[in-house]
């Protein structure tokens, strides 16, 4: 077995065609698409019944453990239009002190952060530009709150295409400037991420370049999808019992939800499925209040706030699709305040040594919550997801000074 093999390997491929995720209406596979005609996202179908002969336990076992192992259940046709910067499976990390002190039988934690580029986006973006190459795409834009942008970047680069990034004014500063050093043009906007959305939909109305926004290509969602895969094998074919994601646009959460749904087709995974619960912060909480007031859309969240960029969304594309995992799942959608947040960052890193990043902090912070609300319980099997690593986000100076010179009480340090 060589490092590269799923990299390299003839592709037998499945994909049937694509589907609208509201009405169900089909369109071709091999032509480039955005939306549906109604406005909503494509979904990737497959030959499931072709798929299970292939992709089987044991060939699994026998293949580099990256995200390319999957390829059977993945839309790229050829081996040549593969984007790659090393998608390896992320750890499962216990964090067994934080999860003792809340009671909790089992607190997991996939750390997404050791994806190149340093967060789960490497998953979606390589997909996506791996497809935007095999379909000749020559120019690509999209908005960002960060680490999509740093994704996108890097794979454009690879890739040969030319890129262009809309950020807020206040995105964290390294992920502005790895944008750049990566190669792509990165504009700060005097807006939110939805209003960036707007400027990048209208160039590409105009013809400009081809729209990567989140859920405005079908692709985007197969490789997210691939964390729901690799969890499920990671834990012995078996589900938790409830996934806290962090959530903004959403697209793990529905990428996973569609996965476990293609994973009990193959006979890889029973019935049983994860509660599905979307965290987001409570000063930009759309989901939650659509949720809570039993709606299938959100509304767009006005003045939103939080020092979690990544789910600072107004107003998400695939709203419904995050909606209906959730109910379908018997999950929730819970909003926690910063300070909880910042609060869990701290615990995490001090007791068990993972750096979390804000997103990864909302997942924690929530389950806690939860847990005291009585909406989970503590015999629960559950898995949080840190979607970046937290060494990308500023952290408070707390290094005291020590004058070489001395005295130097040494028991005193």
């Amino acid at each position: 077995m060589n490092w590269n093999d799923n990299l390299t390997a003839e592709r037998v491929t499945f994909v049937t065609h694509l589907e609208c995720s509201m009405t169900g209406e089909r369109y071709a596979a091999d032509r480039l698409h955005g939306l549906s005609s109604a406005g909503r996202p494509l979904l990737v179908r497959y030959d499931l019944d072709g798929v299970r002969g292939a992709l089987t336990r044991e060939a699994l076992a026998n293949r580099p453990n990256d995200m390319w192992r999957w390829r059977e259940l993945l839309p790229v046709r050829r081996a040549a239009d593969v984007v790659s910067l090393g998608e390896a499976a992320t750890p499962i990390v216990s964090l067994a002190k934080v999860g003792a002190r809340l009671g909790l039988k089992e607190l997991l934690v996939k750390d997404e952060g050791r994806l190149p580029t340093g967060s789960f986006k490497a998953r979606g973006l390589a997909m996506a530009v791996s497809m935007a190459k095999e379909l000749g795409v020559a120019k690509i834009a999209m908005p960002t709150n960060g680490n999509a942008g740093a994704a996108l970047a890097a794979y454009g680069s690879r890739a040969g295409i030319e890129t262009i990034v809309l950020c807020p004014d206040d995105t964290p500063e390294i992920n502005v400037r790895e944008i750049a050093a990566q190669g792509a043009r990165v504009y700060r906007v005097d807006g939110l991420i939805d209003e960036c959305g707007a400027i990048v939909g209208e160039g590409a109305k105009a013809g400009h370049w081809f729209d990567l926004s989140t859920l405005k290509e079908p692709y985007r969602i197969e490789g997210k999808k691939t964390m729901g895969l690799e969890l499920a094998e990671q834990l012995g074919w078996r589900v938790p019992d409830v996934i806290f994601y962090p959530t903004g646009g959403g697209t793990g959460l529905i990428g996973m939800w569609k996965g476990f749904a293609e994973l009990e087709a193959l006979g890889l995974i029973g019935p049983e499925r994860p509660r599905m619960v979307a965290v987001q912060a409570e000063g930009c909480a759309p989901m939650v209040k659509a949720w809570q007031e039993g709606e299938e859309h959100a509304g767009r969240w006005q003045d939103a706030h939080t020092v979690a960029a990544g789910i600072r969304v107004p107003k998400a594309v695939g709203d419904f699709l995050i909606l209906r995992a959730v109910r379908e799942s018997g999950g929730f959608a819970i909003a926690v305040p910063d300070e909880a947040i910042l609060a869990a960052i701290d615990e995490a890193a001090r007791q068990d040594g993972l750096l979390l990043c804000p997103e990864g902090g909302a997942t924690l912070a929530a389950a806690a919550q939860a847990l005291e609300r009585g909406l989970i319980s503590r015999d629960d099997h559950v898995v949080l997801f840190n979607c970046a690593t937290g060494l990308k986000y500023p952290m408070p100076d707390r290094s005291r000074r020590l004058a070489k010179a001395g005295p130097i009480d040494h028991a005193a340090l």
